[in-house]
């Protein structure tokens, strides 16, 4: 018989991102944040790779990822509204942990599935934060594809890329509830 955990099932039914926009200080200190993260690399992973790593960017580092974000945003030939959009998180951010895919070579383990934990991770990440209270919103945007941000802004290598930046506060409000998707329609039994 399994033994249910009521408040973690409550949890994930009702869990909610916070628009990071939203987030307001403080942020979490290195030991609650040491918490929160211990708590997100216990995501499955197969063949114990650990196909990922995370990057802790605080305050002081936030205004000089904005501002590669929009040098780069200008050398891309963006238009001036995606330049904003691709600074503003950083602009914004008070802190917020950039999870690093970390592609590792395996003869058992195919890139895909290191690609899948990565995500799982950013998940795990972005539901610890939220289970201890703080806000916290997954975002990416172009800056997270763009290969020369990943190298100046972070000095990723070539086996790295940035799978998002979980930003991490204090919630200001808490968001009104959005449509979710109809299980119905998403959902197949199969019974033979």
């Amino acid at each position: 018989m399994p033994t249910p955990s009521p408040e973690t099932l409550k949890f994930m039914l009702t869990r909610r991102s916070r628009p990071a926009k939203t987030l307001i200080a403080p942020s979490p200190n290195r030991a609650e944040l040491k918490q929160i993260l211990t708590a997100a690399a216990r995501t499955p992973d197969h063949g114990k790779l650990e196909p990922w790593r995370f990057m802790v960017i605080e305050k002081a580092a936030m205004l000089r990822l904005a501002e590669i974000a929009e040098k780069r945003g200008v050398a891309l030939s963006l238009d001036p509204e995606q330049i904003i959009k691709g600074r503003a998180q950083f602009d914004q951010g008070l802190l917020a942990v950039a999870v690093i895919e970390v592609q590792k070579f395996s003869v058992k383990i195919p890139a895909i599935e290191q690609t899948y934990s990565t995500g799982a991770v950013c998940l795990a990440l972005l539901n610890a934060a939220l289970a201890a209270g703080w806000g916290a919103n997954w975002l990416s945007g172009w800056p997270s594809h763009d290969r020369d941000f990943m190298i100046q802004a972070l000095n990723l290598t070539d086996n790295e890329r940035i799978a998002g930046f979980i930003h991490i506060a204090t919630e200001k409000s808490i968001p009104s509830e959005r449509p979710r998707p109809d299980l119905k329609a998403i959902t197949q039994w199969v019974e033979k």
